[in-house]
């Protein structure tokens, strides 16, 4: 069997590429709906889940480069002529169809990958250049828009495969010509081609359904969810009275999830805080730290994190820290209980102050265990979620007038 086309036949690395490919699409497809109705409410289930993702995201990562080899293929190559291009409204849409699979081969698994990359954590890709795409920043809306766009580009792509596969049954047992035959193994018999009519009307159709497609899924993505993911209508928490103004900070964390770090940020705290900026040792002040649970944004498992085994926010909204501040040989300290849920345990955080008369500008860091705070019981393997949590906290306040 040649390896090149001609003007009747496919060759053999085109027939190569073409079954690779369904083979490839029709196992993703199986893979996303198998894996999408996994529960993981338990360590087992959360495991088994992520298992199968990763191995659709692997494979899907798989079909796009594939899919630009054969495009690539396909560009040096001639296409054998249509064997049905008398029936023009039939060859119109056989091109279509085509041109829409070619797309969705690029499309789809593209912008899969672009919502993983842009997501934090959850089922990586098993290879070994990294889980991010360059350009592409961590960020919950662009995660949100490219999911979307994955889902609806892979309808498009359903449908597609559908046609294609009515088309080439069609050929086979109602016309009974050799247009599914001769992308089987062998060299059938092909009879006199009929006159072929080139036109840019299926590609122009199949542009006009990739626009709709596109404008659709990103469109349904960015309404979806914004920086804040699906915590942002939370009630916000009221502000208190403080000796030190916060004007702005952040609080964050950072998990490790099947290996992969995680990160996050609540959106939503306040602090009151009393602070003597002319202490020269001992306690120096007081800081009590309101924390809103559901603003918190934590990548694609932020809804999970919310759950009843994790932070359980619907029960238990807020987490509080007071502490005295303490200024001790080798800087500050802030000593005190943290609450998470319905546990209070010890924390101490270092941190480092620097005072510029009325500013002051606080950056401190310590590592939480969150079985201590009962959350994530349930997942006790420390390689499906790891027991520390790394906390970072920056503010900048200014201290307020008598």
């Amino acid at each position: 069997m040649p390896l090149h086309n001609t003007a009747l036949r496919y060759g053999g690395v085109t027939k190569f590429f073409h079954w690779l490919t369904a083979l490839l699409i029709l196992s993703l497809i199986a893979l996303g709906f198998y894996a999408n109705d996994l529960p993981h409410d338990t360590q087992a289930q959360l495991t088994t889940k992520a298992w199968f993702f990763s191995l659709h995201k692997t494979l899907g990562v798989t079909v796009f480069f594939v899919a630009l080899l054969r495009i690539i293929w396909a560009i040096g190559q001639p296409k054998p002529g249509l064997l049905n291009a008398d029936k023009k409204l039939e060859s119109w849409l056989a091109e279509t169809v085509h041109w829409l699979l070619y797309g969705s081969l690029v499309i789809v698994p593209l912008a899969g990958w672009i919502s993983h990359a842009a997501a934090s954590g959850f089922a990586p890709i098993w290879w070994p250049f990294g889980q991010d795409l360059p350009f592409i920043a961590k960020s919950t809306r662009v995660e949100h828009a490219f999911g979307a766009l994955h889902e609806i580009a892979g309808k498009v792509l359903i449908g597609s495969l559908i046609l294609h596969a009515a088309g080439a049954l069609k050929h086979h047992f109602v016309d009974r010509d050799s247009t599914l035959r001769r992308m089987l193994p062998g060299e059938p018999a092909i009879g006199p081609m009929p006159t072929q009519h080139h036109s840019n009307a299926p590609v122009a159709a199949a542009t006009v359904v990739w626009a709709a497609a596109i404008a659709l899924g990103l469109g349904l993505g960015l309404l979806q969810g914004g920086e804040k993911g699906d915590t942002a209508d939370a009630p916000a928490l009221e502000q208190v009275a403080s000796q030190w103004q916060v004007e702005e900070g952040t609080i964050g964390l950072v998990v490790t999830q099947f290996g992969s770090d995680v990160q996050g940020s609540f959106a939503d705290w306040t602090a009151a805080i009393t602070f003597d900026a002319d202490a020269d040792g001992g306690k120096a002040g007081e800081v009590t730290t309101t924390v809103s649970i559901p603003s918190l944004a934590l990548g694609s498992v932020t809804d999970q994190a919310m759950g009843a085994d994790f932070f359980n926010a619907e029960n238990f909204p807020t987490a509080v820290f007071q502490a005295d501040i303490n200024l001790t040989d080798t800087g500050y300290v802030a000593d005190g209980t943290l609450t998470i849920k319905d546990q209070s345990v010890p924390i101490s955080l270092p941190f480092d102050l620097t005072l510029d008369g009325d500013t002051a500008q606080m950056n401190g860091s310590t590592t939480l265990d969150r079985r201590n705070f009962g959350i994530g019981q349930s997942v006790t393997d420390a390689a499906t979620l790891a027991f520390d949590v790394a906390i970072t906290i920056t503010l900048v306040a200014t201290r307020q007038g008598d």
